[in-house]
Parts: structure tokens; C-alpha cells; sequence
């Protein structure tokens, strides 16, 4: 595994661990999603760069724009939340209550 390789696998389990284990706020969270999406689309721009072809060069772009949808939707979530219920902690969000 060369260098490059094991910064991007470790960056998205840094963060893959961090949504796990650190659940205490919501924004935490969401930016412990974007580090992971930060490091997919990193690692998917070396590969295509190194597999040389064109055809995998429109692949980073389209995780760019999912996360990019992803971010807008977990802040009006975010929000949404903070207004609802006043805080952002998760400890206080209930899935069977509206």
C-alpha cells in the first residue's frame, strides 16, 4: 500500500470512527461525513488520474455534486433541528416523537 493510499484509507476511517463514536452533536456529525466524502473524492481523482483514461474522470465530479447535496440537506436538517428543539444534540432528538 503506498503512502497516498494509506492517507486516504485512514482520513476516511478517522472519520468513519469519529460519526461512530462522537455522537454528541449533530454538526459533528455532518462533518465527520464530509471528511469521509472529502477523502473518497480525493482518493477517486489519484485513481483516475492514474488509471489515465477519461472515462473515470467524470466520476469524482458526480461524488462532488452528491456531497455537495449532501452538505445542503444535513445543514437544513441541522436547522430544522435547532429551531424544533433548540440544541443540536442527538441525545435529544426522539425518532418516535414528532
Amino acid at each position: 500500500m503506498t503512502p497516498a493510499h494509506f492517507t486516504f484509507s485512514s482520513a476516511f476511517i478517522l472519520g468513519l470512527m469519529g460519526l461512530a463514536f462522537h455522537r454528541t452533536h449533530l454538526l459533528s456529525a455532518l462533518l465527520c461525513l464530509e471528511g469521509m466524502m472529502l477523502s473518497l473524492f480525493i482518493a477517486l481523482s489519484v485513481w483516475a488520474l492514474q488509471l489515465g483514461t477519461t472515462g473515470y474522470s467524470a466520476a469524482p465530479m458526480l461524488l462532488l455534486a452528491f456531497s455537495a447535496c449532501e452538505a445542503s440537506a444535513g445543514l437544513a436538517l441541522l436547522v430544522a433541528t435547532a429551531r424544533t428543539h433548540g440544541t443540536d444534540h442527538l441525545q435529544s432528538l426522539n425518532l418516535l416523537q414528532c
